[in-house]
C-alpha cells in the first residue's frame, strides 16, 4: 500500500510537538560561532540509530551505539562542534559520559536517556571547562523554535545549515517529521562524516523504527561521496515521542507507508544537500552504473568512478574526459569488458563499445558545465544497477583541508 497524500518538504527546522532545541556559543571554536546544540523531547522517545563502520570510532559513537541497542529510549541529544572526541582514549569516554550526566542533571532524568554527539578535529580532548557551562546555558535556552539555532551550531566546514520538515497522517492525526544534519567534508559511506538528528511526534514501534532508519540511510547517506574519506563520528539518530497520539506505526499499519515515504524523502534531501555543500564543491553529479553482472559489481564500479580524483577534477574544468571514467572502471573490483561499455553524459552518448561515440566534445562539455548532471555507465554484462551521488573537487578542497 502506498500513501496517496503528496508530501511537501520545507527547508526549515520546525520541530514536532513535544520537542525543543537550542544552539549556543560555548567558546569551543575560535571564530565565535554557535558550537553546541541540544535536542530534547519533553517525554521519553523511542530511539533508533545508525553509525560509522570505521574501526576507529569516537567515544560518542561507542556510547550511543550501546544505548541504542540496550535501552532504545531517549530524552535528549547533546552535541558539540569543534572537537571530535575521537582517538582520545579512556578520558574521551569519561568526557562523553560526563556530557550525558551533566545534561541529565539539568532535567532530573537518567543519564542513560541522553545521547552524545561530537564533531570536529580528531585527537583533540574536549574542552570540558567550556562544555559544562555550555550545557547549562543550552538547558535554559531550549525552545520549540530553537531548531534553526541548533542546525547552525552543529556545522563545521558546512557553508549552509541542512534541515527539512515534512508532515504525514497517522490514524487521521497530523504528524511532523524534522531532520537536521551536518556534513561537508570527509564524506564517504558507510556512513559519511555527518551527523543527522531526525525527530517525529508520531508513535512508532521500536523495532520497526530501527529498520526504517537503516533502510532510509542505505538509500541516502550511504549513497553519497565527496572525497572517499570515511569518518570516526558518523551518527544518525531518530527519535519518536508519540505525542501525535496515533497507534504505534509498524509494517501492516495502514499509515506505515506514509511514514516511510516521509523518512526516505527527508533523508534523501539532507544527503543531497551534503553533496552540494561538499568542501569546495560546485557541482552535484549522479553516477549510475547499470548492466552489471552482480549488485556488488554495480556498486564497486559506481564508487570507483565517483571517488576518482582524476574524474572529479575533470568535472571542475567542464571536461568530458571519458577516458578517466574508463580507467576508473577498469581498476575497480567489478567485472568489466571494455568492448561492451557505454557512457552517457545526461542523454548524450560519449562512448559505445569502449570507443568514442558520436557526441561532439563541445556538446558533452555543455553537459559537464552544468551545476548538476548524470553520468550513466552501461556495462552490458547483466541486469544489476547502482547509483552514487558525488561532486567535483576544486582547489578550495585543498585550501579547506591543508
Amino acid at each position: 500500500m502506498k500513501s496517496t497524500t503528496p508530501l511537501t518538504f520545507s527547508a526549515k527546522a520546525t520541530l514536532p510537538v513535544g520537542f525543543r532545541a537550542a544552539g549556543i556559543i560555548a567558546g569551543l571554536k575560535k571564530n565565535r560561532q554557535r558550537d553546541m546544540a541540544l535536542f530534547f523531547s519533553d517525554s521519553p522517545a523511542t530511539l533508533a540509530g545508525t553509525f560509522t563502520t570505521n574501526q576507529v570510532k569516537a567515544a560518542t559513537v561507542r556510547l550511543d551505539t550501546e544505548r541504542v541497542a540496550n535501552i532504545g529510549m531517549a530524552h535528549g541529544i547533546i552535541v558539540n562542534s569543534g572537537q571530535a572526541n575521537a582517538c582520545t582514549g579512556k578520558a574521551g569516554m569519561r568526557d562523553a559520559k560526563a556530557m550525558a550526566e551533566h545534561t541529565a542533571t539539568q532535567f532530573g532524568i537518567a543519564p542513560e536517556l541522553v545521547l552524545v554527539c561530537s564533531t570536529g578535529r580528531i585527537g583533540v580532548p574536549l574542552q570540558m571547562d567550556r562544555i559544562r557551562p555550555g550545557i547549562e546555558k543550552l538547558a535554559g535556552a531550549l525552545s520549540p523554535t530553537g531548531g534553526e539555532d541548533a542546525a547552525r551550531a552543529i556545522m563545521t566546514t558546512d557553508l549552509v545549515p541542512k534541515r527539512y520538515t515534512t508532515r504525514f497522517i497517522a490514524n487521521g492525526r497530523p504528524c511532523r517529521l524534522t531532520g537536521i544534519a551536518k556534513g561537508s567534508g570527509m564524506i564517504q559511506p558507510n556512513m559519511a562524516t555527518m551527523l543527522a538528528f531526525l525527530l517525529t511526534d508520531a508513535a512508532i514501534d521500536r523495532r520497526a523504527l530501527q529498520k526504517a532508519l537503516k533502510a532510509a540511510v542505505d538509500q541516502s547517506f550511504n549513497r553519497i561521496t565527496v572525497d572517499a574519506d570515511q569518518s570516526t563520528n558518523d551518527t544518525a539518530l531518530l527519535l519518536a515521542n508519540g505525542r501525535a497520539g496515533n497507534t504505534p506505526l509498524k509494517p501492516g499499519h495502514r499509515d506505515w507507508p506514509a511514514f516511510v515515504a516521509a523518512l526516505d524523502g527527508l533523508t534523501f534531501r539532507l544527503a543531497m544537500d551534503m553533496v552540494r555543500d561538499g568542501e569546495g564543491a560546485q557541482k552535484l553529479v549522479t553516477v549510475r552504473v547499470q548492466g552489471a553482472r552482480t549488485a556488488a559489481d554495480a556498486e564497486a564500479a559506481a564508487r570507483s568512478v565517483a571517488n576518482s580524483f582524476l574524474v572529479k577534477t575533470s568535472w571542475v574544468g567542464s571536461t568530458p574526459n571519458w577516458g578517466r571514467v574508463m580507467d576508473a572502471l577498469g581498476y575497480s573490483p567489478a567485472k568489466v569488458d571494455e568492448t561492451k561499455v557505454e557512457i552517457f553524459y545526461d542523454k548524450l552518448l560519449a562512448v559505445q563499445k569502449g570507443l568514442k561515440a558520436g557526441a561532439s566534445m563541445a556538446r558533452l562539455s555543455k553537459v559537464v558545465a552544468k551545476k548538476q548532471f548524470t553520468l550513466t555507465i552501461d556495462l552490458h554484462l547483466g541486469r544489476q544497477a547502482a547509483t552514487v551521488y558525488s561532486c567535483d573537487c576544486t582547489e578550495d578542497y585543498i585550501r579547506i583541508n591543508k
